[in-house]
């Protein structure tokens, strides 16, 4: 690896050719790819973009631009940490795209990259036909909170964590996209000290992998904090917990949004009964359901009997 970076290559040139070579650089090492870019190209492009303060969508006739020695020199010295470190490249630029907007990140949470963000650009349809209360449980950066509040710019939102290192990320986008007046950023582990209301849209990225599923993700994932991705011993802890509560929170034409990932079969599993409506997405992801506000109070004793059992299990 030292010699791989210890001189940029003479032949290198231009914003095109650092992408490329970056791109090279990182299937070599056999990085994962996942946090915000799919691919080594898009993750290198997200990279060097950023770093020469471009937009992702920079017309073709640019990527021929030559770069300064200085500017080589940092995009070469990012390269080395994502592979080294196995850092995602969102963190390493401090910024990560979702539903088309810029979202300032740090460790300090996980890096948006839910399809939930198809669902908030099509506005929930055709489950949804307008919002005036939103609720963002884990809301970690915010970025769904912030998403939904440009989605319904009528709703009020009410961004949720329970970390409080999150909620100071959150309070930064927030005031990024200056809509201090239109989301609250709240301390709440789920709706334990949330205001007594009730929300046209409550919807949730919990934390929902297994722990046997944790320990073996790849290292990138290892680099976000832990607590944004352990469920519990099934996954499903939160996940639980917020179906046994949703029915105090919901209107009576509410909508309950949760993605669940690769927990999905085993939430399916555990309620073989209900009618989860599994989420199909255009640009890829699946593992979110929809229940409406009729359906989470129909099963309400069932979730309820099943947080009680998980409660005796934990004690």
């Amino acid at each position: 690896m030292e010699k791989t970076f210890s001189d940029i290559p003479d032949n290198l040139i231009s914003i095109k050719d650092f992408i490329r070579w970056g791109a090279s650089r990182f299937s070599e090492a056999d990085l994962f790819f996942g946090h915000g870019t799919t691919t080594a190209l898009d993750d290198a492009a997200a990279i060097v973009l950023h770093t020469l303060h471009l937009p992702y969508q920079l017309p073709g006739t640019y990527l021929e631009a030559r770069l300064t020695k200085i500017e080589q020199e940092k995009i070469v010295a990012l390269f080395k940490r994502r592979i080294e470190e196995r850092i995602p490249s969102a963190y390493l630029t401090r910024e990560a795209i979702f539903a088309g907007l810029s979202f300032y990140v740090d460790e300090r949470v996980l890096i948006p990259r839910s399809p939930i963000a198809e669902l908030i650009q099509e506005g929930f349809s055709p489950w949804l036909q307008d919002a005036r209360s939103v609720l963002d449980l884990c809301t970690g950066s915010a970025c769904i909170a912030i998403a939904c509040a440009f989605a319904f710019p009528e709703a009020d939102v009410d961004a949720v964590d329970y970390s409080r290192d999150a909620l100071a990320v959150a309070e930064i986008n927030v005031n990024k996209f200056e809509l201090n007046g239109q989301v609250k950023v709240l301390h709440s582990d789920l709706f334990a000290n949330l205001p007594d209301k009730q929300y046209d849209l409550i919807v949730s990225n919990p934390p929902y992998v297994s722990l046997k599923e944790w320990q073996h993700l790849p290292k990138e994932f290892h680099a976000e904090p832990a607590m944004g991705f352990k469920g519990g011993e099934s996954g499903l802890d939160l996940v639980i917990k917020i179906l046994a509560q949703a029915k105090f929170f919901l209107s009576f034409d509410g909508i309950l949004v949760v993605e669940v990932g690769s927990s999905a079969q085993t939430l399916q599993d555990l309620f073989p009964e209900i009618p989860f409506n599994w989420l199909e997405f255009e640009q890829g992801g699946d593992g979110v359901f929809l229940l409406t506000s009729q359906q989470v109070n129909q099963f309400h004793e069932l979730f309820n009997r099943s947080l009680a059992l998980l409660c005796q299990e934990t004690v």
